[in-house]
């Protein structure tokens, strides 16, 4: 059995590559990274799911980071969150600069630690457009580093990274999974808003499976 890290965010992509690991016969340690964001909710549900999973979970403080890249809309309280859908321009403000850089390195410095073979994040097609630290060629690049920045080769395993997010909730769905154990919502409220691009996207994936989505919407 190979022991793999999954970057754990509590939110239903990642939600889904958890399962997928564990599915796919791996020993899982989940690693969740708190860099200051808005939604900070999902690290609360993260941390249920693996206490319910019974799989080590780390949920690591890098908020110091925000010293250095605090223009993000998901870690400023001074900017709103854009409404609308992630191919709009004004979802710009959501990138979070150098995030998936920064958590790769320090759960490729973990998976070395505890002597695991991967890590897997739950990049995908849908974030393309507006992500670039989660299309191909930086996945492609970053695969290439990790494979030679230490004595032991670490995988970035990225299950979803062609799919859209209907096609990973279809996955999931297909695993029997229950998505009420996820939190997508940039805005940390006790409900969803529906209008921000994750629970705009969120909401068309479950319509696209003909399904309803179990969370609660404000």
């Amino acid at each position: 059995m190979a022991k793999v890290v999954v970057i754990y965010s509590g939110g239903m992509d990642s939600f889904t590559v958890l399962h997928r690991a564990i599915r796919d016969g791996h020993d899982v340690y989940a690693l969740s990274f708190d860099y200051g964001q808005r939604h900070v909710k999902e690290l609360t549900v993260a941390a249920e799911v693996t206490r319910g999973l019974n799989i080590p979970h780390k949920i690591v403080d890098i908020t110091a980071i925000n010293e250095l890249i605090s223009n993000s809309s998901l870690t400023s309280t001074s900017t709103a969150i854009p409404e609308g859908h992630y191919e709009e321009a004004s979802m710009q403000s959501t990138v979070v600069p150098n995030r998936n850089m920064i958590l790769l390195s320090l759960a490729i410095g973990y998976a070395v630690s505890i002597g695991a073979e991967a890590v897997y994040y739950g990049a995908h097609s849908g974030d393309h457009a507006i992500y670039p630290d989660c299309r191909p060629e930086f996945v492609q690049r970053m695969n290439d580093v990790s494979r030679i920045a230490n004595y032991e080769p670490i995988e970035i395993a990225v299950p979803y990274l062609t799919n859209d997010k209907a096609e990973i909730l279809r996955d999931g769905l297909a695993m029997g999974l229950d998505y009420k154990n996820t939190w997508t919502c940039y805005n940390g409220r006790d409900k969803a808003c529906g209008k921000c691009g994750a629970c705009v996207e969120r909401l068309e994936a479950f319509t696209a499976n003909n399904t309803v989505d179990p969370l609660a919407y404000e």
